[in-house]
């Protein structure tokens, strides 16, 4: 296969990858990211009694700086947030914030407020079209319906504003239950301020759904001042952690953002592991992949256990042809990662299919039902799809075309499957549930 062919597999690989739609938005799967992230507010979790294991992180590829909770146990960040929060304690207390809010049980508060205004909108219309049709003067009728909507706007916007006061006090109270570091509450909001604080001195504080930056940044302050002066703060972030998410945010910096922006962030004067990985990264994004390979090696040369920079080097030696380095890469990626590494395993399944040696295709069906089951994706059908060489790779097409929302496409695979497979068999079983 030629060098055009390869790179248009990987910048497929790579755009199912980082590009899984979930509304408006679309989510990045990548196992470094997760892992740590999820390492890094598991304290928050255990606070906030939330069971072991239940807590699954969701990087959202939006360049908001923002994050929410869903559930309970679902927190979603934002790549804008992630990229821009130099400080892991800083993240620490934006997700603290948010899980305020399940605690305070908001979401259902907010459903019950919401319903309450509608139900005093709707009398209140009623009241301004009676007037109306009680004659008079019918710009009194017209007022009271144009009123009514404003007026629930209002109480809508300032219960909010409540809300977020209590969230801030209630992550605060968990950051300190967890023994994480409160000031990381006053890093946010000050790096809020900086970024909003010419545009909040101009507006109207209650037209907005938000406190000002400006009072909750006064309001931790208070709080944190009137703390025991014997806290300690046990279970801050580690150095190894704090490098580690200085990684992370390399990592995403080099991939969604262009090489001036790489290049402004991680000069080439900086030495640093986030700028040697930042700079090949985008070196790879932009066909240079000789100085990524070199960036790379001189990563695993100074850290010879990082399984994520075997990842990379395995990307890069796909890229490039090699498809026995970038298998030994990846082989070697998974022998060190702690965690399971379903993208990892699926990189090394489409590799395997793209070499084809004797026992690949045997070894990327294995891989590929692997990371299926701690985490199916798109990218893992396709490539199972490849492997297989019977009527199972219809079944495995057809999957792919449902979780990327082409049911017609999917059934028409499903159908073909069904003509092909054993009656009963778990394929044939699965082709007719993407059939009802």
């Amino acid at each position: 296969m030629g060098l055009a062919s390869v790179r248009k597999i990987l910048v497929f690989l790579f755009c199912i990858i980082f590009a899984l739609p979930v509304q408006a938005a679309s989510l990045i799967n990548d196992t470094e990211t997760e892992r740590v992230i999820t390492e890094l507010i598991t304290p928050l979790a255990k606070a906030a009694d939330i069971p072991d294991g239940r807590l699954r992180v969701h990087i959202v590829n939006d360049n908001d700086f923002n994050a929410f909770v869903m559930g309970g146990e679902d927190v979603y960040v934002y790549t804008g947030l992630l990229k821009q929060i130099k400080s892991p304690d800083a993240l620490q207390a934006v997700v603290a914030h948010e899980l305020g809010h399940t605690l305070g049980g908001h979401m259902a508060q907010m459903a019950d407020r919401m319903n309450a205004e509608m139900t005093r909108t709707m009398l209140i219309q009623a009241l301004g079209i009676g007037l109306m049709a009680l004659g008079g003067d019918p710009s009194m009728g017209a007022g009271v319906l144009a009123g009514s909507s404003g007026i629930a706007q209002q109480s809508m916007l300032a219960f909010t504003r409540d809300e977020e006061r209590i969230a801030d006090d209630m992550g605060l109270k968990l950051m300190i239950k967890a023994k994480l570091n409160p000031n990381g509450f006053i890093e946010v909001f000050e790096q809020m301020e900086n970024m909003t604080g010419a545009f909040e001195s101009k507006i109207n504080p209650n037209r907005i759904n938000h406190p000002l930056t400006a009072e909750r940044l006064s309001n931790v302050r208070a709080q944190i001042g009137k703390m025991d002066s014997g806290y300690r703060a046990t279970n801050s972030p580690t150095d190894a952690q704090r490098a580690e998410y200085e990684l992370v945010r390399a990592k995403l910096i080099g991939y969604l953002d262009n090489s001036d922006k790489v290049s402004t962030l991680y000069p080439n004067s900086d030495t640093s592991d986030a700028a040697l990985y930042a700079r090949a990264i985008t070196r790879m994004q932009n066909g240079n992949l000789d100085g990524a390979r070199v960036g790379t090696m001189s990563l695993i040369s100074r850290n010879p256990d990082n399984p994520y920079f075997y990842e990379l080097l395995g990307d890069i030696e796909y890229q490039l042809g090699h498809y026995d380095d970038s298998v030994d890469a990846y082989e070697e990626s998974l022998k060190l990662v702690k965690d399971k590494s379903p993208q990892i395993e699926t990189a090394l399944a489409l590799v395997l299919t793209e070499r084809n040696k004797p026992n690949d295709k045997e070894r990327a069906i294995e891989l590929c039902k692997r990371s299926l089951l701690t985490q199916p994706a798109p990218l893992t059908y396709w490539v199972l799809a490849r492997a297989y060489d019977d009527g199972r790779a219809d079944w495995a097409r057809a999957e792919y075309y449902h979780m990327i929302g082409k049911e017609d496409k999917a059934r028409d695979y499903a159908k073909r499957a069904q003509k092909s497979l054993k009656q009963g068999s778990p394929e044939y079983i699965k082709a007719g549930d993407l059939l009802k």
